[in-house]
């Protein structure tokens, strides 16, 4: 009984990161913390680098800070959320640095459709160069609408 708890726990974790990264990208990045978002629509710089990376530092943050937790206190439940946090943080840098904003030169040929309706949705949201109107949709929940 205790795996399917820690695997549904895992599970929850790995869907809820997928609405906190809309929520914070939506409120956060394209709000009070534009400045640090900001590189990675206007390409101002010469580093591989943006100053948006540093938001992967946060979210590891958390996800060790859980995994702390877990070893020093012994709480089992922090384990499978530490966990849930790294996949999703691991999926998520595939899906938007490597496969739609190819920083690597690895998945350049997929086409198929899943494939092409994440790159366009992504491509609406980098339209808007600006702070405002810079909802995006999740990296796995994509509108049927850019499935053509």
């Amino acid at each position: 009984m205790s795996t399917l708890f820690w695997i549904l726990i895992f599970l929850i974790t790995f869907c809820i990161m997928e609405f906190n990264a809309w929520l914070i990208h939506k409120y956060v990045m394209h709000g009070f913390l534009w400045k640090i978002h900001e590189d990675h629509h206007h390409k101002k710089h010469d580093s591989w680098f943006e100053k948006n990376d540093l938001f992967f530092v946060f979210f590891a943050a958390i996800s060790i800070g859980f995994k702390i937790l877990h070893g020093v206190f012994d709480l089992w439940w922090c384990l499978p959320i530490s966990l849930g946090i790294l996949a999703y943080g691991i999926a998520y840098f595939v899906v938007h640095d490597i496969f739609i904003h190819q920083r690597f030169k690895w998945l350049r040929k997929a086409n198929n459709k899943y494939a092409k309706g994440v790159r366009r949705a992504h491509k609406v949201h980098h339209k808007h160069l600006g702070k405002e109107e810079g909802e995006n949709f999740g990296m796995l929940v994509v509108p049927f609408k850019y499935f053509k």
